[in-house]
Order: structure tokens, then sequence, then C-alpha cells
């Protein structure tokens, strides 16, 4: 609009300024041998070519407004129709159309790249899903496999229903019922239906109570657990159960992946104005590689993470997902295959999440 009005303004002006003084002139040599003073030829001269330049310039004003209008109107309609062609493509499940920016004005641009950021997001969420379908097809496979070799074995009488073969039956059941309820946990926490129970608790007792969960497992596999917690930590406000979980499962992970003798520290500190929290293990380590993905669902970074050791793939996942509904984040760190791995939470402290909103805290 603005430069339509430019456009027009400055035809106006250079008509009056060219056309003006022509008419004017002309007039004067017309009127010089009339009667009356000089005085009444100017004034007469004066208005009959400001009325013809005024009617010229308008005119000409008019058609130059209308012309870039007609311009504008073009580049945003085919800008809008390249936009509504990319989101049909998008609605019909093509993710990976995107719209060029126009460049007719801010809002347009930020229009194209809001729409290309959602294509974005669309096509890298489909990649997830058809994913996750995969891996959760492949995890079912194996213990629908065994289970349904193992049923027409004992329909053919080639193998008895012996207490190792109902062992067999009962793990491979137990795996399916363990998957499940970590797909339903995991979608739980990611879309926020998970309810926390929260209450203010130091760190140190978080992390104790955490220790002793696992220290019979930690003895029996001739793996050292530490408990390392600064003094005067401030309170973090947690669901003791559900961060309880995430302990565990970061426990259970170094566990797997610290052979006999390793060592696994389980440390609070200060950071910020909150606590941060870090599961540190000498065990195996992490390619670099791997460190963006190690939280994805069924990611598996090489064969000692397979599901022959435990888990159904997606404790990482949980965990990652329990600590974001803590308001808090967590990463990975390693420096390589063989230098072990850390694992850092960060939280605000209770005093920090008592001031938002009852909305919020859920």
């Amino acid at each position: 609009m603005a430069l339509v009005i430019i456009a027009g303004g400055i035809t106006a002006l250079l008509i009056a300024a060219l056309v003006g003084p022509v008419f004017f002139h002309h007039h004067l040599i017309e009127v010089e041998n009339s009667p009356g003073t000089t005085f009444e030829h100017a004034e007469a001269a004066f208005i009959s070519a400001s009325t013809l330049t005024l009617a010229i310039a308008l005119g000409a004003s008019a058609l130059t407004s209308l012309a870039v209008s007609l311009i504008l109107a073009r580049r945003i309609g085919a800008s809008l129709g390249t936009m509504s062609t990319a989101a049909a493509q998008v609605a019909a499940g093509r993710f990976q159309a995107r719209v060029a920016r126009p460049r007719v004005g801010a809002e347009f641009d930020e229009l194209a790249d809001a729409f290309n950021d959602m294509a974005t997001r669309l096509d890298r969420d489909e990649d997830l899903r058809r994913r996750l379908m995969a891996d959760v097809a492949h995890e079912l496979r194996t213990p629908v496999t065994t289970i349904s070799a193992t049923v027409d074995a004992l329909e053919d009488g080639v193998q008895q229903l012996d207490p190792q073969t109902v062992e067999v039956l009962r793990t491979q059941a137990s795996r399916l019922t363990r998957l499940a309820a970590d797909l339903a946990a995991v979608t739980r926490a990611e879309t926020g239906a998970l309810h926390l129970d929260r209450q203010p608790m130091t760190p140190q007792e978080v992390l104790e109570v955490a220790a002793e969960s696992a220290r019979d497992r930690y003895t029996a596999a001739g793996v050292e657990l530490v408990v390392e917690a600064s003094t005067h930590l401030p309170e973090v406000w947690v669901d003791a159960d559900r961060f309880g979980q995430v302990l565990a499962n970061l426990l259970d992970n170094a566990l797997r992946h610290t052979p006999t003798g390793g060592r696994v520290g389980l440390g609070a500190s200060r950071h910020g104005d909150g606590v941060r929290v870090v599961v540190a293990d000498t065990g195996e380590g992490i390619d670099g590689v791997h460190l963006p993905h190690v939280f994805e669902r069924f990611y598996r970074v090489d064969t000692a993470r397979d599901r022959d050791h435990g888990g159904s793939g997606i404790g990482l996942s949980i965990t990652r997902a329990l600590v974001h509904a803590h308001g808090g984040t967590i990463t990975a760190h390693s420096a390589g295959v063989g230098t072990g791995t850390r694992f850092v939470i960060d939280l605000p402290a209770a005093a920090t999440v008592a001031d938002l909103p009852t909305a919020d805290l859920q």
C-alpha cells in the first residue's frame, strides 16, 4: 500500500513539474494581447494551467498506482498460489514440499518460513513414525516368533511342557508386557498426560534412595556404586517415584555397560540456580556419532545394547521424557568407546519451581 501511494505521488509530482510550467507559459502567450491587466492575465493563466496540470497528474498517478497494484497483486497471488499448492501437497502426505520467500513484505516472508518449518517438522515426525512402527514390529517379532514356535512344538509333541519351556514362554510374555508398558509410559510423558505428585526433596535424599534400590544388583555384578553429593544444595521439586524411575533407568543402563571391577558414580552439585545430577560410569563409552541419538526410541548404539542385554530399547526415551516433565534437561557425554559415559541432568531448584503458576507444574 505504501509503495502504491509513493508511486502515485512521485508520478503526480513529476507530471506537475514537467507539464505545469509549459501550460502556464503557453497560456500567458495566448492572453498577452487580450484586454486586461498583467495581474489578471497571470491569474487566469495560473488557474487554467493548474487545473489542467492537476487533471493530467492525477490521471497519470492513478494509472501508475493501478499498474503497481496489479504487479504487486500478481506477485502476491502467485506466492499464495504456490503456498496453496504446497499446502495441498502436505495435506496429501508429501511433506517434502517447500515454498520460496516471495519477498513482497515481511509478513509473507515470515509466513513462508513458518510453512517451511512446519513442513520440515512434519517430515521429520513422519520419518520418526515410520521408524517407530518398523522398530515396534521388529521388537515384537522375536518374542512372538519364539512363543509361536514353542506352541507349535508343543502341539506336534516335539517338545514337552516342562519347567524350562514354561520359563521360555513366561520370559517372552514378560518381554511383550514390558514393551507395552514402556511404550505407554513414554507416550504419556511426551504428551504431557503424565501426572506428577511433586514435593520438595533434598538431592542427597533422592540419590540415596536410588542408590539403595540398585545396591544389591551392583554388588552381585561386582561394580562399585559411589554416591557423591555436595552439601547445602537447594531442594528440588520432584515426584519421588517418577524421578526415582529416571535414576533407576540410568543406573541400570550404567550397570549393563560397565564390566566387573568398574565404577559408577552418582553425584549432585549446584548448577546456576538449580541442581545438576550426574550418573557417570567407567564402562564401554559411546562413539560421538551415536551421542545425539541415544535418547531416541529403539536406537541401539551397537551389539552391546541389543535386546539380549535387557531393556526394550526405550528406557532412555522414558528417562528424557520424565526429566522434561520435571522442567529439567538431560544430556549424554562420552569421549569415545572405552572411556565411559556421563549422563547429566539439570533440574530447577524447588524455590524456583514454586514460583510458577500451578498449571505449569502439571
